[in-house]
């Protein structure tokens, strides 16, 4: 009997042992998903604000507190402290155009691009802060239609404009926009049968390092032209992208934190269609990325590994520098609110913008992580 007891007695010690080691290594995983998820899960809610007059907003930039808009009659907005406050600082001209892109240089030095007809495509720059504008390039050219503007830095830059005479419009400067040169036409390949530049957010082309910089096209033909010579000789690259119908194919370019080139896109005309929207060049050749394929995407920006994407209807998130994507998670009254035309970041802050004046910053304050991802840690 007393043999018994003594065995249970260590049987109950063994027991109690492990149980409460079970229990401490809950706790102490509980407040590690707690710390993560209260540091690192938690994302925060766009700060929406509408700017007076509810342009068309496609344009934008950020440079620390420093956020521009730009967008339809001849809307210019901008804050000088992160978002809070905005003024407008619109262009006042006789000719009413829409502003689709911008360079924003300090906080007080900028160009934008407007983007119509002939003598509507324009160029102001501004080195007060938006208080007085200069028109620093008028297009001359009956058909000519301006599309993107991007530098390198204050004094080196490209601006492309629609195709004259069967090939695309690209200008040089060297000198801050002053004066402008066009490469020549036999530098860039013919453009291809129904093939255009979409102006829709302000990053139809981007520049890259080392002087590398790129163009997106589409109309039944999405493609990629490559310069790694600032802009003087070209090549064009065919891109998995949605381009089935002439308003389809690319509509943006963004470049992550590894200087991985993207192109994004697919179809106004069909937003919320699902087809392929996102491709990136990787091991030599361009290719389609895993994004659950949630309509047209037109602008993208990165801010260390994390990444978003976003079109009129709705915005994704990536937190490996675009590799896989899933839909931002948006709460109560934004569920509607959560998509834009153009997207700019900087400082782990994004602003966007889009349609009736709408304006929205975002910001994190570190790099975010799925839960499940921090949880199949813990298992292991």
């Amino acid at each position: 009997m007393k043999s018994i007891t003594l065995n249970s007695l260590a049987f109950l010690k063994k027991s109690y042992r492990t149980v409460t080691i079970a229990l401490i290594t809950c706790i102490y995983a509980l407040s590690i998903v707690s710390v993560f998820a209260t540091t690192m899960i938690d994302y925060p809610n766009w700060q929406h604000q509408q700017m007076i007059g509810k342009p068309s907003l496609r344009g934008s930039a950020i440079l620390g507190n420093s956020m521009w808009v730009t967008g339809s009659n001849n809307a210019i907005f901008v804050s000088q402290n992160g978002g809070k406050t905005w003024l407008d600082k619109s262009v006042s001209s006789l000719i009413n155009t829409d502003f689709r892109d911008i360079e924003l240089f300090d906080s007080q030095t900028a160009i934008v691009m407007s983007v119509g007809n002939a003598e509507s495509s324009m160029l102001y720059k501004t080195s007060d802060g938006g208080n007085n504008w200069q028109l620093l390039y008028q297009n001359s050219d009956e058909k000519g239609f301006f599309d993107s503007i991007a530098f390198w830095d204050e004094n080196n830059g490209l601006l492309l404009g629609d195709p004259v005479a069967g090939f695309y419009v690209v200008k040089k400067t060297v000198d801050g926009g002053k004066t402008w040169r066009r490469i020549a036409k036999n530098k860039l390949p013919k453009i291809l049968d129904k093939e255009s530049a979409f102006a829709a957010s302000g990053n139809t082309m981007i520049v890259g390092k080392n002087g590398k910089v790129y163009i997106t096209t589409g109309g039944f033909s999405a493609s990629v032209y490559f310069s790694d010579d600032h802009g003087e000789n070209w090549q064009r690259q065919e891109v998995p992208l949605y381009n089935e119908t002439q308003t389809a194919g690319g509509y943006g370019l963004a470049i992550n934190n590894q200087g991985q080139p993207f192109a994004l896109g697919g179809d106004y005309l069909q937003r919320s269609m699902q087809y392929a929207n996102i491709t990136t060049y990787v091991d030599g050749q361009w290719k389609a990325v895993n994004t659950g394929e949630r309509g047209l995407r037109t602008a993208m920006s990165c801010q260390e590994t994390l990444c978003l994407a976003t079109g009129k209807t709705s915005t994704d998130i990536s937190h490996n520098s675009g590799k896989t994507w899933s839909a931002l998670p948006v709460y109560g009254s934004q569920t509607n609110d959560s998509g834009f035309y153009t997207l700019a970041s900087d400082n782990m802050v994004f602003l966007a913008a889009g349609a009736e004046g709408k304006v929205a910053v975002l910001k994190f304050k570190g790099q975010t992580k799925p839960v499940k991802n921090i949880l199949s840690r813990l298992k292991k």
